[in-house]
């Protein structure tokens, strides 16, 4: 399994460490267009290998896409990070141009590879790439839904005083603070509703504060998060390099599931060795499939600026 992570930055750098350290990947290559930067990345990586006892081999490159040829699974972090203040949508004129671009260059060296993407607006972004490169739509993947589901997870931990792997439970919808849908009426504690355990004020909180997850950290880091997003990227790379019919809520092309069609955005999915193996349709109320239109309509809004 060869694995290409383009940005070498801190989402980009913590997404290859991730991988490494998990060990199912025989390379990673870490490409960057400032000289010299993916090379010292990977080689600060390659000195942790006996420490954290992985085998995998770590690769930095400047800009130079035939080292990545023959990758199964590529990951496109690249592209400005927000700044406190700034929306996800803010970034889509520098953004685009990059993702395009980084696109092309990787269909051209590995015509098989699979696409993560989590450069951000990240459904407009997946939805660029899937016009950009007409890959098949189950190997173009966008990373969002299982991010926000990571922090969702979080904060109903935090509610419950439990421990994370306690819980369970999932965000749909696009990635941005307006955009998600934390499917509180899902999560569970065990299999058992967390309807049971807290109240709906605190429910309440648990769900706004999952919304602007990422704009909570942007103001106290000054930037983008990179663990949570780094450790999401891996774990669904894990899954395809693994094979393992994972369930993630992620980006995905739709085509008449939840009645959307022409659009990107995030909807629970089993992913394998194809990238996406299928889409699954969950059963949603009323107010659910308002919100999911709503959230639709503002990433189709954001798409018209492409």
């Amino acid at each position: 399994m060869k694995v290409t992570v383009v940005g070498a930055g801190a989402v980009g750098a913590s997404c290859a460490e991730y991988i490494a350290i998990k060990d199912f990947a025989e390379e990673v290559v870490l490409v960057d267009i400032k000289e010299g930067f993916a090379e010292g990345k990977a080689m600060d990586l390659m000195q942790t290998a006996s420490l954290n006892g992985f085998d995998t081999k770590i690769t930095g490159v400047t800009n130079d896409y035939s080292k990545t040829a023959d990758s199964d699974v590529a990951v496109i972090t690249s592209g400005i990070p927000r700044k406190p203040g700034m929306t996800r949508e803010e970034l889509i004129s520098t953004n685009a141009g990059i993702v395009k671009q980084v696109a092309e260059n990787l269909i051209k060296n590995s015509p098989n590879v699979t696409i993560i993407v989590v450069s951000n607006p990240m459904d407009t972004m997946t939805y660029l790439a899937h016009k950009a490169t007409n890959l098949p739509k189950n190997r173009i993947i966008g990373m969002g839904g299982a991010l926000d589901s990571a922090r969702f997870k979080y904060r109903l931990a935090e509610a419950l005083g439990c421990p994370a792997s306690d819980v369970d439970g999932m965000v749909i919808g696009g990635h941005s603070d307006t955009g998600m849908i934390p499917l509180t009426r899902l999560a569970t504690r065990n299999s058992v509703p967390v309807s049971k355990f807290i109240s709906e004020e605190k429910m309440d909180y648990v769900r706004e504060e999952t919304k602007v997850g990422g704009a909570t950290l942007t103001k106290l880091l000054g930037t983008s998060a990179w663990y949570a997003p780094g450790a999401a990227v891996s774990a669904m790379v894990q899954a395809i390099a693994c094979d393992s019919k994972k369930m993630f809520p992620c980006s995905c092309l739709l085509e008449g599931e939840y009645g959307l069609n022409d659009i990107s955005i995030g909807v629970p999915a089993i992913i394998g060795k194809n990238g996406i193996e299928e889409i699954v349709e969950i059963e949603l109320d009323d107010a659910e499939k308002a919100k999911l239109n709503e959230s639709a309509e503002a990433v189709r809004k954001t798409n018209g600026l492409l």
